[in-house]
């Protein structure tokens, strides 16, 4: 099942997929995330530019925040992703992330292996990155 969410103000300017089994046409980019991330069960990023990259660390904050447990993932087809992967193992070494943290994006080449683990990963750590603050 593949379901999309498109602002009405793109759909003009984009591609708007009509064969997905369902596509949301919302009236802003605020409604698209909220209703993306009351939908899905959990978020494969695939390639993309800086809308992209916005919505994948969005939803990985919002999981560090408590705010869902659904696990999040990268395509890395080609090594897209491999700058992106390098600078969070940087921001790892640096300890501005927690290497908990960046262990939980799960990265696969094949999108079949991607989904395999997003399904196998699915409820995911209970809040370690509040439970850590708590302490400090």
């Amino acid at each position: 099942e593949v379901v999309g969410i498109i602002p009405r103000t793109l759909v003009n300017r984009e591609v708007a997929h009509r064969k997905l089994t369902e596509l949301h046409e919302v009236n802003s980019m605020h409604e698209r995330k909220a209703l993306m991330a009351e939908l899905a069960d959990g978020f494969a990023t695939l390639p993309g530019g800086f809308g992209t990259l916005e919505e994948f660390t969005e939803v990985v904050s919002w999981r560090l925040l408590g705010l869902h447990q659904k696990p999040c993932g990268l395509l890395n087809i080609s090594g897209y992703f491999d700058g992106l992967l390098q600078f969070l193992d940087y921001a790892v070494a640096q300890q501005f992330i927690n290497p908990v943290h960046r262990a939980n994006i799960l990265v696969e080449q094949h999108p079949a292996r991607l989904v395999d683990r997003l399904e196998r990963n699915f409820t995911g750590p209970n809040g370690e990155w509040l439970a850590r603050k708590a302490q400090a």
